[in-house]
């Protein structure tokens, strides 16, 4: 068996193939470390940990908080986490090619009815005359990291525009939030709980919906090592099962009106805009309500447009499968 520091995974994206990642499981209050952002869009695991469900599913859960979505990657394949819940990168797909990770299940999407995540264009470019995205060709655009997810989301929107966008990678979400309010960039993509508040205080301006571009998106996904996935069924059916009943609470206070809304957002204020009182957090905590997949359900026609399109801007190996990148034998798959 290989051992992977996370030094040795950031190797693997353009380095040598791996192994299984995982010991067999020990029982019942196995220990485990999720990886996560703060964010509206991850509550499921914040539920499913304050309220019992994955102690009852036998595991003592430990939150691993990260700002980007290929750091994680990199947590998942040197084993330094266990399980997480972030958008698929390039590096995230690189690792699965080297056999060190596997997407096992669904987790935010864009929904037809719920509202999701915007386009923005800076306030200081937004006076200066660019007023919708198609305006904003030529101009200089936010991501975290080259192959991100905020990257698939500028080309998908450019392509259908017909425009070029100058692509400035800025490492960390609060980075280029910066980066907007001071007009060092002209666009950017994000969750409504982020977009929403900053947009009505002039920060910048909500231009166009992301679900335009790209209805029925997968944005973010289940996943952890190849290991767990192919070595440690009932460890990772577990996490599952605790993380789909948090995902059920939150869509029936959050979304359907069945259960009480003032709880859920106070359960989720332990993690989200924690820096703010309550009364000034829970308008965001409210604006980032977006669809949660029902059973961690992976739509895998949605994972195969950002595989394809990673591979079409020479990110990734052209010869990456979904089956690489997915193991289905967990959760209902759809759009196959």
């Amino acid at each position: 068996m290989i051992k992977f520091t996370r030094r040795g995974a950031m190797t693997l994206l353009g380095g040598s193939a791996a192994g299984a990642l995982a010991s067999p499981a020990l029982g019942m209050n196995k220990k485990i470390k999720v990886g996560a952002l703060r964010f509206t869009s991850h509550s499921g695991s914040f539920i499913a940990f304050e309220r019992g469900y994955f102690a009852e599913a036998g595991l003592d859960v430990e939150f691993e908080f990260f700002q980007a979505a290929q750091p994680m990657a990199v947590a998942i394949a040197s084993g330094d986490i266990d399980y997480a819940v972030t958008a698929i990168s390039g590096g995230l797909i690189s690792l699965a090619d080297k056999g060190a990770i596997k997407v096992i299940g669904g987790a935010l999407k864009e929904e037809a009815g719920i509202d999701g995540q915007k386009y923005l264009i800076s306030d200081a470019a937004y006076q200066g005359g660019i007023k919708t995205v198609k305006d904003l060709d030529g101009k200089k655009y936010a991501v975290t990291q080259a192959g991100s997810s905020f990257h698939y989301m500028g080309a998908k929107m450019a392509a259908a525009e017909g425009i070029t966008l100058r692509f400035i990678p800025l490492q960390k979400v609060g980075a280029i939030i910066g980066a907007m309010k001071s007009g060092q960039v002209d666009g950017w993509s994000i969750v409504p709980h982020i977009a929403k508040p900053l947009a009505n205080a002039g920060a910048w301006h909500m231009v166009a919906d992301v679900a335009k571009y790209i209805p029925d998106y997968q944005v973010t996904t289940v996943f952890t090592s190849s290991g767990n996935a192919a070595n440690e069924r009932g460890l990772t059916q577990s996490f599952l099962n605790g993380f789909s009943r948090g995902v059920d609470d939150y869509a029936a206070a959050m979304i359907d009106g069945t259960a009480d809304r003032d709880d859920m957002v106070d359960l989720i204020h332990k993690y989200v805009y924690t820096d703010r009182p309550r009364e000034k957090a829970a308008p965001s905590i409210i604006n980032g309500t977006m669809r949660l997949a029902t059973g961690a359900a992976l739509n895998l026609a949605s994972v195969q447009d950002q595989l394809s399109w990673f591979q079409s801007e020479g990110l990734v190996g052209s010869d990456i499968s979904l089956d690489t990148l997915i193991d289905g034998s967990y959760v209902e798959t759809t759009g196959a």
